[in-house]
């Protein structure tokens, strides 16, 4: 596979925008290993190889066990590998994610808001919105992961 174009050179200021959401998703006080842990669902829901090697790596750099991050697909079995939060959080990512299938129902959103305040819940929902659109960038544009690159 190799990457049809540069979407980040050809739209920077684009990229520009998307990163700062990024800053303030990063800034906004959920903790980073949640965010990265539904940054790696939802890129897997997608199919992001690109998306799933960076978040998988970023893991594995703060220290999180492979045990965890090898069941992140299938968190809902996982059992105590995953806090009450972290499976609150993938449980939201994959309903927001899938949301022509799902059309988010109330059900979820009182699970959801039951662990999540107000602006926790908006900000969670902001950063899967984020990495949903970087994963369809990075799909459209076939993206290269970088374990990929290094073959």
């Amino acid at each position: 596979m190799s990457q049809r174009m540069n979407y980040a050179a050809a739209a920077p200021g684009g990229m520009k925008a998307l990163g700062t959401v990024y800053s303030y998703v990063a800034q906004s006080g959920l903790p980073t290993a949640l965010i990265e842990l539904v940054y790696l669902r939802i890129s897997q829901i997608n199919g992001c190889a690109y998306c799933i090697d960076m978040h998988s790596r970023d893991l594995l750099k703060a220290e999180v066990p492979v045990e965890k991050l090898v069941l992140v697909q299938s968190w809902d079995e996982g059992g105590t590998l995953f806090s009450d939060r972290e499976r609150a959080a993938l449980k939201w990512a994959e309903v927001v994610t899938r949301v022509s299938d799902t059309h988010v129902p109330e059900e979820a959103y009182t699970e959801a808001r039951a662990t999540f305040s107000e602006k926790e819940l908006a900000d969670l929902t902001i950063a899967i919105g984020l990495m949903n659109a970087f994963n369809r960038l990075a799909i459209s544009f076939r993206a290269v992961p970088l374990a990929a690159a290094s073959h």
